[in-house]
């Protein structure tokens, strides 16, 4: 889908946010879900099964919001850990759900096989604001180094710190949408000062591998498991997604680390990022968080046999 370049609503084009602009902007988010009735009591329900901990809490005034970790409840050293984070993006559903439904459905079956780590929802403000950033107008997933300027960023790196060479997998549960044409990355550029460049977003779902440690089979394996819920975006005509080249069927790379973006946080030899495509005619939501789903069981299960 291509969408024409609109003025932005907030801002003078070509001069990046103040202060005043990003009040104007944070002014017009309003909420229009709910982290506790969706996430919080999700979460507990988890608590006969799992060790549930707060690593965290946002303080947003009038709001705050507890961070919630779930692990496996037989934690053992010599078992290998296996993370799995989502909502990193609020507005990103089915990487929050994904998680959870994960959790609930199949995370039993790695007892005694792995160690799991899940933070299922990173982002809780914009969680419930449906929104890609945080109040103060940064995006977490450009935000994950050591002196984060995002809150929810420098939670997660302290939580996960004590893992940063010894995890095996870290898998993120992402979501790109229509809404990045038609609200995210207009938002981005009127910030930022610069023009907005329209793009196309992708239909179906792909992954986003490591340019610093590729691991080509690892990738495969998981868009063969997803490719059974759901379709895999094809390339476009000029052999890229989202401005990427596509190195193999429904894969491309980033420098996860350098760009700040969550699966870089460790050293884990298996690292990713899933993208479910949402607003598909040919996806429905159940669909998009089956995917999620396969997608974390495919990784786990091929990071245990790969070893």
């Amino acid at each position: 889908m291509m969408t024409q370049a609109t003025p932005y609503p907030i801002g003078t084009p070509g001069t990046p946010w103040g202060p005043s602009e990003i009040k104007a902007w944070r002014d017009r988010q309003t909420v229009r879900r709910s982290y506790a009735e969706d996430v919080v009591r999700a979460v507990d329900r988890l608590r006969d099964r799992f060790e549930v901990g707060e690593y965290g809490r946002l303080d947003y005034a009038p709001h705050g919001y507890p961070l919630f970790v779930v692990r496996s409840r037989d934690w053992q050293p010599a078992l290998p850990v296996a993370v799995v984070t989502g909502g990193v993006h609020g507005y990103e559903t089915s990487g929050v759900h994904g998680a959870l439904q994960f959790l609930e459905q199949e995370a039993a079956r790695y007892t005694g096989r792995a160690n799991l780590l899940v933070a299922p929802c990173v982002s809780p403000w914009a969680y419930e604001r449906i929104h890609r950033w945080n109040p103060d107008a940064i995006d977490p997933n450009r935000s994950f180094r050591a002196d984060s300027p995002a809150a929810e960023s420098a939670a997660l790196w302290r939580l996960l710190e004590p893992y940063r060479d010894s995890a095996l997998l870290h898998i993120d549960l992402h979501e790109t949408t229509d809404s990045d044409e038609s609200e995210f990355r207009p938002a981005l550029a009127a910030r930022d000062g610069v023009a907005f460049e329209p793009g196309t977003i992708p239909d179906g779902f792909y992954l986003v591998d490591d340019s610093a440690n590729p691991q080509p089979d690892f990738q495969r394996a998981i868009i063969e498991a997803v490719a059974k819920v759901t379709h895999i975006a094809p390339a476009d005509a000029r052999g890229e997604i989202i401005g990427s080249s596509v190195v193999a069927p429904g894969v491309i790379r980033y420098a996860l680390a350098e760009l700040g973006l969550c699966a870089g946080i460790t050293r884990a030899r298996y690292t990713t990022t899933t993208e479910v495509y949402p607003d598909s005619p040919r996806a429905t939501p159940r669909q998009c968080n089956d995917a999620q789903v396969a997608a974390v069981c495919a990784a786990i299960d091929f990071a245990l046999a790969h070893r």
